[in-house]
């Protein structure tokens, strides 16, 4: 199959290597990707990944049969609809289902008609609203960004000086929402839509929090595993049951359909599962942990979705090891990343047993040099029949990597070893 897959992250990265890993003859391009994704597939850094009308073109003139669209940005400019429109199946929802992610506030509004499980919320438009909400919800506070914010608009704190200094910074960017707090462990739930029907994959664990034991900002995501060896049984079922249908029949029923990845970010709380947000694209750095377990190929469940034949499919198979991701990130992120700086010792990484590293934000310069373009830098991946041999194998590879003035976290999955 020829696909095209937009995007230049890790994600991207974690997305081709399992297609690459099919046994079948794919024939790949990604558009922009980065320089871990041209040293593996072709790249078209000259498409623009968030022009629909551009991307429609590429896929015509090209014979491209699928479209995977790996970022939130594009889905949330609506570039999934023109290629639709053209009649080449495309994995990632419209403008209007794409919503689900761009709006905080769309989302709410849809687990309230579906009856989905979620935590009050208030959305507020000026200062004055942000600070009934604050006193109305108590503390701890959680602040969020209203639209998309790379991973970095939300806050919770203790300190209501900071959730009022957050609220007003995202207030000149389209308002914000404050939410109840909800206490438990977070999950990371993944599931493959054809607008009818869904198939779930492997739950995930993420660390939002920059340094170890969940201390600094919030980020992207600094690392993940898979499985969750400690969620019950009947976990999947409860999420589909309870969250994941309603929410696509809700919006099936609206006229706008979900085809593509429902990011279920959930928390299990003393009163159950609650929804803490949707995505409408593959996670990072959860991806990462995610598809290196797949058995069941990629490409087929994609083209189902994109085709509307996930029905009578049966559920994704899922290898029993386990996956660990760590994040190498540049100094300073994520506030102010320092770019620009060499990167070394990729090839002595890649050599420790069932390593791979995933790009996010690489690129090479006139001498051939690698360089760090962005804030996450790179996932280094490992599996393993067990957690410790998988984070050892990771921390082992991170460890051979130079870059200067990098971080990572050193407790990525040690709660589970």
């Amino acid at each position: 199959m020829k696909i095209l897959v937009l995007g230049s992250g890790a994600r991207e990265h974690a997305i081709t290597t399992a297609l690459l890993a099919e046994e079948a003859e794919h024939e790949i391009v990604v558009a922009p990707g980065n320089a871990g994704i041209a040293a593996d597939v072709a790249v078209e850094t000259g498409l623009d990944p968030l022009d629909g009308a551009a991307v429609a073109e590429y896929v015509i003139e090209n014979g491209i049969e699928l479209v995977v669209i790996g970022p939130e940005a594009p889905l949330v400019a609506g570039v999934a609809d023109p290629v639709r429109t053209r009649g080449i199946p495309v994995f990632g929802p419209g403008k209007a289902a794409a919503q689900l992610e761009g709006s905080k506030t769309f989302a709410k509004r849809i687990m309230e008609a579906a009856g989905v499980p979620t935590g009050r919320a208030v959305r507020a438009a000026t200062l004055a609203d942000v600070e009934k909400a604050l006193d109305d919800l108590g503390a701890p506070y959680v602040v969020k960004a209203d639209g998309l914010a790379a991973g970095k608009g939300v806050l919770v704190t203790e300190d209501r000086a900071a959730a009022l200094s957050h609220a007003e910074h995202y207030l000149t960017q389209g308002g914000v929402l404050l939410e109840e707090f909800l206490d438990g462990q977070e999950v990371s739930l993944f599931l493959v839509s054809d607008g009818h029907t869904v198939l779930p994959l492997s739950p995930a664990q993420d660390y939002k929090r920059l340094l170890d034991g969940d201390a600094g900002p919030n980020t992207g995501g600094m690392g993940a595993y898979s499985p969750l060896p400690w969620l019950p049984e009947t976990f999947v079922d409860e999420v589909i049951d309870t969250v994941a249908l309603p929410t696509v029949r809700q919006l099936a029923v609206e006229q706008t359909p979900f085809i593509g990845l429902l990011y279920c970010g959930l928390i299990v709380t003393e009163r159950g599962i609650r929804v803490i947000e949707f995505n409408a694209r593959f996670g990072d750095p959860e991806t990462q942990v995610v598809l290196p377990r797949l058995v069941t190929p990629l490409s087929t469940l994609l083209f189902a979705a994109a085709t509307g034949a996930l029905s009578g499919m049966p559920r994704p198979e899922f290898a029993l090891d386990t996956a660990v991701t760590v994040v190498v990130a540049s100094e300073g992120y994520p506030e102010a990343p320092l770019t620009g700086r060499p990167i070394t010792g990729l090839e002595a990484a890649a050599e420790v047993p069932e390593v791979t590293i995933a790009h996010a934000a690489t690129a090479r310069d006139a001498s051939g040099t690698l360089l760090a373009t962005g804030g996450r830098v790179l996932s280094v991946v490992a599996r393993g029949t067990t957690f410790a041999e998988a984070r050892e194998r990771a921390y082992e590879a991170v460890g051979r990597i130079h870059l200067e003035g990098s971080q990572h976290r050193t407790d990525i999955a040690a709660r589970v070893s």
